[in-house]
């Protein structure tokens, strides 16, 4: 069989197909459209099923803390009856150390109910990890393909500290440096080996964060007799906050808001060797935040579950500096030393909570495990060597790739908004690209735009002229 690159990549779909077990082409409609809801109702698994699955490894049921010292210093620097109650869901107590868990829970258990020998998942981050833990637990193979090294081989702390983490879990971890090779290494694993791609897009893989979104409702009612009011989540491929608002969704909650919270990278080139390195977070920045809200589909599967701006109210940037800072302020004030990819939110967060009336509940919903890459010190150490200055002032001064700066104060922590309707525009500008001709969208179409952005068709009308 040819293995060449054009080769491998011309066989792209006939390889996903038979990888994932879906056939995707089934939900495909006319023009752009997708039947996404059927997607996810014939491919995934009822909330009640994902439970028992999930169930059956330790996943799921984490605690759920207010943190109350936080609430109180938000609360010294809040307008007079300003400064909610904030909670944090502690995602870092289930098997692997983070919320991927669900995923992988959901995505292995159905790779060995359709009989592959082994997985594979192509990520850098925790879910290697949870993929690897999960595999293990059912008796699967692995193998983990990271993008993990510079042209000189120098790799992030946190990407290398993941990948002893897959290997202490038995799987085998395939390390590339930065660029395009990724994709297609993906693939070459997954033709040759017959094993499941155990993609972070699948909707199994999204159904199963659902149960992180009804438990924090669950959790909060049971706390405090009332709904949350906002739920927090660190966004990057957006399988994160579409799951959980899904789960909000089931539990018959309403009015709930849900902002996505990325750390702002502007600047740097996710896929760029010189630039690789000059970021001090490998997740939940806006070099993956912002592509995968206003294009989904760019993901490793035909059609992404993730369908983050179906359910964002409001989006938001927090800097490198006070996401460090608020890592900090969790350990030394609530005794919670936990990874970076969820204290994204929390620093978001304590800045919304001085938005909030007193009485209202704010959500923090993941935090992930610390190890010895995800440390402060040998983050910022590495930022260090890379030539980034480190010192403390102003966060709104900070340069990504040049600077991180640690705020003087708490006071200086401010989320800032992303423009809710450039994102949006962003997205309908994207499918008129899809469209391989000029005609005017179908009725059909601009419901399914109008779905896509929570927006109404006529909305969607006037963003088009």
């Amino acid at each position: 069989m040819d293995r060449s690159y054009n080769a491998v990549m011309s066989r792209k779909t006939e390889i996903m197909k038979k990888a994932v077990g879906i056939d995707y082409n089934t939900f495909e409609k006319e023009g752009i459209e997708f039947d996404y809801e059927a997607m996810m109702r014939e491919a995934g698994y009822s909330l009640e099923e994902i439970k028992k699955i999930q169930g059956e490894t330790g996943v799921g049921n984490t605690p759920i803390y207010e943190l109350r010292n936080l609430t109180d210093l938000a609360r010294k620097i809040a307008p007079a009856g300003k400064g909610a109650r904030i909670f944090l869901k502690d995602e870092a107590s289930n098997p692997s150390g983070s919320f991927k868990a669900r995923r992988a829970a959901t995505a292995v258990y159905h790779a060995k109910k359709l009989g592959y020998k082994g997985v594979i998942a192509a990520t850098s981050g925790n879910y290697g990890a949870a993929v690897a833990s999960q595999a293990a637990m059912l008796g699967l193979k692995c193998i983990i393909v990271q993008e993990c090294y510079d042209s000189n081989g120098k790799g992030q702390p946190e990407i290398v500290e993941k990948a002893r983490k897959c290997e202490a879990y038995g799987a085998e971890v395939v390390q590339l440096t930065v660029g395009p090779e990724l994709f297609y290494s993906f693939l070459n694993l997954l033709e040759e080996t017959g094993y499941f791609n155990a993609s972070l897009y699948t909707p199994f893989g999204i159904a199963g964060v659902e149960t992180l979104g009804s438990e924090l409702v669950e959790q909060i009612v049971e706390k405090t007799g009332k709904q949350p009011d906002v739920v927090v989540c660190t966004n990057a491929g957006g399988g994160n906050l579409t799951g959980t608002a899904r789960g909000i969704i089931k539990a018959g909650a309403k009015g709930i808001k849900v902002v996505g919270a990325s750390v702002n990278l502007k600047g740097l080139h996710m896929a760029s060797d010189s630039d690789f390195n000059k970021k001090s977070f490998t997740t939940g920045h806006t070099g993956f935040g912002i592509p995968f809200t206003t294009n989904p589909d760019r993901s490793d599967v035909p059609r992404s579950a993730a369908r983050p701006l179906r359910y964002m109210d409001r989006y938001v940037t927090i800097t490198q500096g006070e996401v460090f800072y608020m890592t900090e302020s969790l350990a030394q004030l609530e005794g919670l030393e936990r990874g970076p990819a969820g204290n994204t939110s929390l620093a978001a967060a304590f800045s919304i909570a001085q938005e909030m009336d007193k009485d209202q509940i704010i959500v923090v919903q993941e935090t992930e495990y610390t190890g010895a890459g995800k440390h402060i010190q040998p983050q910022l150490s590495f930022a260090r060597d890379n030539g980034i200055d480190l010192h403390f002032g102003n966060p709104r001064d900070e340069v990504p790739g040049k600077s991180i700066i640690l705020p003087e104060h708490p006071k200086m922590i401010k989320a800032i908004d992303l423009d809710m309707d450039k994102i949006r525009k962003s997205y309908i500008k994207n499918m008129v690209n899809k469209k391989s001709d000029s005609r005017q969208f179908t009725d059909e179409e601009l419901s399914y735009i109008a779905l896509e952005t929570n927006l109404t068709v006529e909305e969607v009308k006037g963003r088009l002229k």
